[in-house]
């Protein structure tokens, strides 16, 4: 099973270097936070090296700065750009 993972993770790193840059980032982040975060989250904009997310409200936004630098990790690796940091911006409404 452990050769399954590593075999899906080559082909999504492949596909996600052969998108444009900008986008990148916003395809990864559903794949780097996880089906039941990418439910209530949704990732705006990605500029210079900031990733922009919406979360629902300020419990959320406090939640994902703390699980923040775990993402920038996985982030960093998957969209083969340089992300220094995520914005959590609360969905307006």
């Amino acid at each position: 099973m452990e050769q399954a993972g590593a075999g899906l993770e080559k082909i999504v790193l492949g596909a996600l270097r052969r998108v444009p840059q900008a986008e990148a980032a916003l395809l990864a982040w559903p794949l780097v936070c996880g089906s039941v975060v990418a439910e209530r989250t949704r990732a705006l904009e990605f500029i210079g090296t900031i990733l922009r997310v919406e979360v629902p409200d300020a419990g959320w936004r406090r939640e994902m700065q703390s699980l923040a630098p775990r993402y920038l990790a996985t982030l960093n690796r998957y969209a083969g750009q340089k992300v220094e940091r995520i914005e959590f911006v609360i969905r307006p409404g």
